[in-house]
């Protein structure tokens, strides 16, 4: 059977379905698992670390607001790029970029997962991963209305344990303004070396909103539904981000912060909490994440297939499920694998340099579609400065990145 006479993906989803979608994927990642990760190094300043992040990745946020109203398509940033230049092998290599940044993110997460269970009850690692990749590819196959059901209500919960964090750790801002000359860098160039190489990290957190374009065949009104989505998801992950790194590094020791397989359940004990209650919250949120994450990855594999950029079987519809099965088995596969040989941190440098890749590609290729002739204009059109900017500062924080792997920066 063709792609032509393959079964569409079905139009279901609203603004809220796809903000919850958005937001679930961004906070399951970011602060259950990496708020640790992010304040061994930043130490104090973890907290602006997260917001320069947060600030470099609403540039290319917006710029995806408008690309993803003028091409409402599964394959995003390969459709994207497609569109903007002709070639084919540039499109094959962001659609690639795209789907490792969503499988190591789901693998990275997962791990996070196997930290947080172990909080709960000792399971061997690899028997959880086996059990729960499984268990979200078959979420997965199930219907991605099923699907972004499930995460709605995942994202509502989580967003509640984060609640709880922060209405347990309320008093300890009381101790912000005589904290702030210790969170705020000034013009100490070393700590801001330190910040700058945890943003890279910590922009692993903001990797949500540029999934929600790859939903874009399966919404409702996408001129109105996407843009909503994007802004909104990036706006309220930013703010919880700075609110919840605040209380942490003011609760707990940078450096023991960072040591937990478990941070936020720590910080919630510190405060008089029940442990438990938020790790079993985190399992919800991390587990939350990666559904989310393999979700986007299925269907950018699909979108690419449809675009003959990969091998047409990953095109391939379930007539009954309306879900890219053969692309959810694959994704499945190598999310196992990477989860079983690679640790956290190492998984979410790979994910975020990805990503600002694919970001950089996606605000050049903005650019170069604003100078054609066929370009028309779009629902959601950004100011000319945004695709600059948000190239300049990916690649920007790309190579810095780059440069401290290879220990070109100490």
């Amino acid at each position: 059977m063709s792609t032509s006479e393959q079964p569409h993906l079905r139009r279901a989803l609203g603004p809220v379905l796809l903000t919850l979608y958005g937001i679930g994927v961004t906070i399951g990642a970011g602060i259950y698992v990496l708020v640790g990760e992010v304040a061994a190094v930043a130490g104090m300043a973890a907290p602006i670390a997260f917001m320069l992040a947060g600030v470099l990745a609403g540039l290319s946020a917006f710029s995806y607001a408008e690309l993803s109203t003028q091409f409402p398509r599964a394959g995003g940033e390969a459709s994207y790029v497609s569109h903007a230049f002709a070639m084919p092998w540039l499109t094959t290599t962001t659609g690639l970029l795209v789907a490792f940044s969503g499988i190591t993110s789901s693998a990275a997460v997962l791990l996070g997962f196997v930290g947080y269970l172990n909080e709960l009850v000792a399971v061997p690692g690899w028997v959880a991963l086996v059990g729960v990749i499984s268990l979200l590819a078959v979420i997965t196959f199930w219907g991605v209305s099923q699907s972004l059901i499930v995460v709605a209500v995942t994202t509502l919960i989580e967003i509640g344990g984060l609640l709880l964090v922060i209405g347990a750790g309320l008093p300890v801002l009381e101790n912000l303004p005589a904290a702030l000359p210790v969170i705020w860098p000034g013009m100490n160039g070393l700590v801001w070396v330190l910040v700058v190489s945890s943003s890279v990290l910590a922009f692993f957190a903001f990797i949500g909103f540029e999934d929600i374009v790859n939903m874009a065949e399966e919404v409702r009104s996408p001129s109105r539904t996407l843009p909503i989505a994007i802004i909104t998801t990036l706006a309220v992950s930013t703010l919880l981000y700075v609110l919840l790194t605040t209380i942490s590094v003011l609760i707990i020791e940078p450096g023991e912060l960072g040591s937990s397989d478990a941070p936020l359940a720590h910080v919630f004990e510190a405060s008089g909490g029940n442990p438990a209650i938020l790790s079993s919250i985190a399992i919800l949120a991390v587990v939350n994440g990666a559904l989310i994450q393999m979700i986007m990855a299925s269907r950018l594999l699909y979108g690419m297939a449809r675009l003959d950029r990969l091998p047409q079987i990953l095109a391939h519809v379930n007539p009954v499920t309306r879900t890219p099965d053969v692309a959810i088995i694959g994704v499945a596969l190598i999310v196992l694998v990477f989860a079983l040989t690679l640790p956290i941190a190492e998984l979410a440098s790979y994910a975020s340099f990805a990503v600002l890749a694919v970001f950089a590609i996606a605000n050049v290729a903005l650019l170069a579609l604003r100078h054609s002739k066929d370009y028309g204009t779009p629902p959601f059109k950004v100011y000319l400065i945004v695709p600059v900017l948000g190239a300049g500062a990916s690649l920007a924080l790309l190579g810095f990145g780059l440069a401290q792997r290879l220990g070109l920066i100490g």
